[in-house]
Parts: C-alpha cells; structure tokens; sequence
C-alpha cells in the first residue's frame, strides 16, 4: 500500500512523499480550479509516482517535482493562473524529474496527495492551498436578503451544492454532470429564501470549485447556520429507477461523530451549542453532546419530512419516508441538517429534466416551501420568522358567504 506522509523542514513545507519506487509515468494533463479561500491544483498521471511539494519564499512558490516522469504528447499547456496561484510553469528539474511551479499571489498552507482512480479519472497528484484564515472566513458571503428588524434575528439556511471542482458527481448519459445541476438549483433555492422577509441562505460554494466535506460543515456553523440543506442528484445502476430522497444522519453516524468530538475536545475550538468541550470532563462533555444531537436530529427529521412532503406534491418520490444514512456533511452536531436527493441524473427522462432551468427552479421550490412550513410551524426565539408567525395565528379569519372560512349568517 502507498502510505504518504507530511513533512516539515526550516518552516518550509515538504508536501506528501511516496513510500514506493520511482518508475516512469505520464502528466496526462494538469486542472486548476479557484474557490473563495482556497485553491487545488491536480496533475492527471498515467499511473502512481512518487512526488515532492516544497513551499519557497521572496517570491512565493510553491514546487512540485515528480521523480520519472514526462509530460505526455497529447497533454495540453499549464492551465492559466486563478486565485493562489499567478501563473503555472512546467519546467524538468536539474535531476531530471517533472516540475510544477505554482507562483503564488501570497503566503498560503499546502497540503498535497497521492489520490487513486475512481470512476471518472486515473490516478492523481492533489495540490490543495489554502490561506492562514480559509477556516474562519470560509463561507461565500450571503446573498443579499431583506434584513430582520433590530429586535430580531433572520433565520439562516446554509445551502449545499454537492460535489463541485474535480468531483463532478454523478454523470447522466448525455454528459450531464451532477455538480452542475445541483450549483443551479443551489442558486435557485437561495434566490426564493432571499425573496423572503426574516429568512437568508448563504451557499457552501458559490462556483464551480471543490469543497472538502468538513469545511462545508465548518463554513454553515460559522455563519450560525439554522438549517443545512445539502443538494444532490442520485444515480444507480438501474436507469429506470427515478424519483427524489430525503436523508437525516443515522444514529450510527451520530455516535461516530460523538466521540470523534469526545477524543479531539481539547484541541478543538468547535462549540456545542455555544459551551465549549475542552475544559469538561468525560461526562459533563458527553452529556452536552448527547443532549445537542438529540435536539439537532429531532429537528431535523421534522424538517425533513417536510420537505419530503413538497417534493411530493413536485413530482415522483422514490422513497416516501425520510431516510437515514451516515452522510459526512450531515454530521454538525448542533445544526439541524439533510440531504435532498432530487432526481436520478442515471434515469434519462430524470437527466434531461434536470437539465432545464424549469425543473431546476420546480425542485427549489419544493424545497423552499418545505424549509418554509417548517420554520413557521417551529419557529425559533427572537427570529423575525417567530414574529411574523404569531402574527399570522392572530390575524382574524373572516367568513365569506358559502366559504370555508365559517357558515354564512
């Protein structure tokens, strides 16, 4: 098995080294893709190698050199520079090995692995950059929204666009991509929370970037998010199963995450409802957990089936029950959270109905009007959502003649 490892030299960075032998491979082609706060760099190879990532300063570089290997005949030019990175070379080191050099904009972290084949590409060198901040300032800004009265709070609804930059997600057979349909009914469903009074979406990503899946956690709970909708398109083996899914976190997944928080509670500025862990003991520590999840996967289940609901009256649903899986990006403790599927981009009709921005907008407002019945029906303290809600409820109904609002005198 090829182990990787990180090393640290002078404050210079030495990225990811490979246990394995050198042996001759191809660059295949190199992708570049520029979030918010962070950039990857990935270098497509014909097989695996070995791989070395030096951080330089005055001026900022970062190097990547690759033991045996070539640029291959039908690789294309470096892609141009986006975010971190200025410009990109592509030179062959005086040992001979193939060199990458990112030019840097700024000082930036950098991490970089050895990752394996999948589905959709061969194996691949990963350079991921990051500034000292990406972490706290992580989320996309909020699109702008109508703005709560001073004595009340808008409710914020972090919305996730699955998969994104070199994971382009499930792929229909027309070439459709998962990542993008999902970014547009993102978008779409953001639009329709933004057009109401006492409610605002901020987006884990904004574009056509990726995002770790810890990060999109890290990015709804810095912004104090009140609800997380993760957006995604299914596909299975079967191309004529079709119709939409609504997951919550799995109690399995819920005790897996517990004590992932339990064992790093000393090192971790992360605060379950606002109590921070690392000066609690074992039991003080666990109760405080159990009581935020239980609380968190109530809610959420509860919105779900709500939203669940919508879809329902939208189209086909698969499965007419909220389901229960151990998604990573489901697992905030204190963040009520689902994942909606919303079609099987495998089934054809399903991939071209996605595909149109009719359909996309049809789905996001399934899934606004479910975040929308839930809220009102539960609405949390000092929200303008609270406000507007207990106003409704003692808005007078009047009868009308033959109507259903009363008999007719």
């Amino acid at each position: 098995m090829n182990r990787l490892r990180c090393l640290w030299a002078g404050g210079l960075l030495l990225g990811t080294v490979s246990l394995q032998p050198a042996h001759a491979v191809d660059v295949r082609a190199i992708r570049l893709w520029a979030g918010p706060d962070n950039t990857r760099v990935v270098v497509d190879l014909s097989g695996s190698a070995q791989h070395n990532l030096l951080l330089l300063h005055n001026p900022e570089r970062a190097v990547l050199d690759v033991p045996g290997a070539h640029l291959a005949k039908s690789a294309h030019g470096a892609p141009r520079g986006a975010g971190a990175v200025k410009t990109v070379r592509m030179s062959r080191s005086p040992s001979g090995n193939f060199r990458l050099v990112l030019d840097l904009a700024r000082p930036i972290q950098a991490k970089s692995f050895l990752s394996s084949p999948n589905a959709h590409y061969g194996y691949r060198l990963v350079v991921d950059l990051a500034g000292a901040n990406s972490v706290t300032r992580a989320a996309d800004k909020p699109m702008k929204a109508k703005h709560a009265p001073s004595d009340a709070r808008d409710l914020i609804i972090a919305i996730d666009a699955g998969h994104g930059g070199e994971d382009p997600g499930a792929i229909g057979m027309n070439g459709t991509r998962e990542k993008d349909v999902v970014l547009a009914i993102a978008r779409e469903l953001a639009l329709k929370i933004n057009a109401e009074p006492g409610m605002k979406a901020i987006l884990t990503r904004g574009g056509d970037y990726f995002v770790p899946l810890r990060d999109r956690m890290r990015r709804a709970r810095a912004q104090q998010a009140d609800l997380f909708v993760s957006i995604h398109a299914d596909s299975i083996r079967d191309r004529s199963i079709d119709g939409s899914s609504v997951y919550i976190l799995s109690q399995r997944g819920a005790t897996d995450e517990a004590s992932r928080w339990l064992a790093e509670r000393e090192n971790a500025s992360d605060l379950i409802g606002g109590v921070s862990l690392d000066d609690k003991d074992d039991v003080l520590a666990s109760v405080l957990l159990d009581l935020s999840q239980s609380a968190s996967l109530n809610a959420s289940q509860v919105a779900a089936e709500r939203v669940l609901h919508q879809l329902t009256q939208a189209g086909e649903v698969r499965k007419h029950e909220v389901q229960q899986a151990r998604f990573m990006v489901l697992k905030s403790p204190d963040i009520p959270s689902m994942l909606v599927e919303t079609a099987y981009i495998s089934n054809p009709q399903e991939e071209l109905r996605l595909r149109t921005p009719v359909h996309q907008a049809k789905l996001a407002a399934a899934i606004h009007q479910g975040v929308h019945d839930y809220f009102y029906a539960n609405p949390p303290q000092g929200t303008r959502i609270a406000q507007l809600a207990a106003a409704n409820s003692a808005r007078p109904v009047l009868a009308t003649a033959g109507g259903a609002g009363g008999a007719s005198q």
